[in-house]
């Protein structure tokens, strides 16, 4: 399993009672989906700039105990699943303590830049495909 992403709680991700606002879990979510691939080779930017993107198809987030200003958080990723062309993501946020702050799902697509169609990277970019296939965990 892949080290947990950490983030740093900062003010203005509060609300004036000092509690994290909702939407901030989703982009630490994809802060910390990022930092998963990149330790596993993939990186996005190289995917767009040979002409395909990584579309959000749908994200899901229940939130349990909520995260205060200065806590470091830490999001641990999974790859759930990858055809290809489709890909699942699952997120455990915790506190500090180890408690359960929120957990979330994304499920994405592979899409040519050009057409904005769906893609199976395993016929145009297997390498990537590969490396991708390698990160899931049933």
């Amino acid at each position: 399993m892949t080290e947990p992403y950490t983030h740093h709680v900062h003010y203005y991700e509060t609300d004036q009672m000092g509690i994290v606002h909702h939407s901030n879990y989703i982009r630490w979510f994809e802060e910390a989906r990022d930092d998963f691939t990149l330790k596993h080779g993939v990186d996005y930017r190289e995917i767009e700039a040979r002409g395909y993107l990584f579309a959000v198809v749908s994200v899901d987030c229940r939130y349990r105990t909520p995260a205060v200003y200065g806590e470091d958080v830490r999001v641990h990723v999974r790859l759930r699943s990858f055809n290809g062309a489709r890909a699942c993501y699952e997120y455990e946020l915790r506190k500090p303590d180890g408690s359960l702050s929120a957990t979330g799902k994304s499920e994405h697509c592979f899409i040519s830049a050009a057409t904005r169609g769906p893609v199976n990277i395993r016929r145009v970019l297997p390498e990537y495909a590969q490396k991708m296939f390698d990160m899931v965990e049933p």
